[in-house]
């Protein structure tokens, strides 16, 4: 049996606000990740479709970044509040499959429908994180370029130039800083919010309180995640068909695994 379900459960959970959780070990990634696999194979041509629009979403980004720069962090924001919705997909189906039954693409592709005013909400807070990041970016980019900003092309062009070592450092980290900040508000909230009644406010804080218990385990569950991404990305965003979905219903699992009944 998993460490999961050794450790403690937070006497907290007594209270509306505060879930119960069940903190867990190094090893327990590796199991969601394999949990997340199985689901994809039992359900593949959904999550081949769902995969598929991750590879789109990503074109998408590329098509804009040559075409039309200026319009590229508008497009990353509303990305960041579409791919909820898609993950949402996945979750519903692999909550029927935990429960024996056969998932339908309608019903996944519409699973969103019962948590629109919650999800809006919720979505709203990854906006404005969205945007603090992006004009922290700006003043980055500012202080660095001595307030000539340049295009964003030709700022993206500076990360390799050995010459802005400083501005390197800066943006990694400042974007290190907001993707936690981000990570750590939505690694579990999401499926939270589809499977119980809960308000955004509480699955954010729920899920808050599970990275700040065992910090290590959920960065090196965050590095997986990074790194299986920028993998899948590299042959133009194809491994995104299926490292997305098995992403997603490894998300569900995760979720399963550490927010008690």
């Amino acid at each position: 049996m998993s460490a999961v379900h050794q450790t403690n459960t937070e006497d907290e959970a007594s209270t509306e606000l505060l879930a119960p959780l069940r903190l867990p070990a190094f090893s327990d990634p590796f199991q969601w990740l394999a949990r997340g696999t199985r689901d994809f194979m039992r359900a593949p041509m959904i999550g081949l479709f769902f995969g598929a629009c991750f590879v789109a979403m990503g074109w998408a980004l590329v098509f804009v970044f040559r075409n039309a720069g200026a319009y590229l962090l508008a497009l990353s924001a509303g990305f960041l509040l579409v791919g909820p919705f898609f993950c949402m997909g996945l979750y519903h189906v692999s909550d029927r499959l935990e429960l024996g039954e056969r998932p339908r693409l309608l019903d996944a592709a519409m699973a969103w429908r019962r948590k629109l005013d919650t999800l809006a909400i919720f979505g709203l807070v990854l906006l404005v994180l969205e945007m603090l990041w992006a004009r922290a970016s700006l003043v980055v980019f500012a202080l660095t370029f001595h307030g000539g900003l340049p295009d964003f092309a030709g700022s993206l062009k500076s990360l390799v130039n050995p010459q802005n070592v400083e501005f390197i450092l800066a943006w990694t980290a400042l974007g290190g800083v907001f993707a936690t900040i981000i990570f750590a508000v939505s690694v579990v909230s999401i499926p939270m919010i589809l499977d119980r009644r809960s308000d955004a406010i509480t699955a954010g804080l729920t899920s808050i309180r599970l990275v700040l218990a065992r910090p290590a385990v959920m960065l090196f569950w965050a590095a997986i995640i990074t790194i299986l991404v920028v993998v899948a990305m590299l042959p133009g965003f194809a491994g995104l068909l299926v490292v997305g979905p098995i992403l997603g219903h490894a998300s569900w699992h995760a979720y399963r695994a550490t927010v008690a009944p």
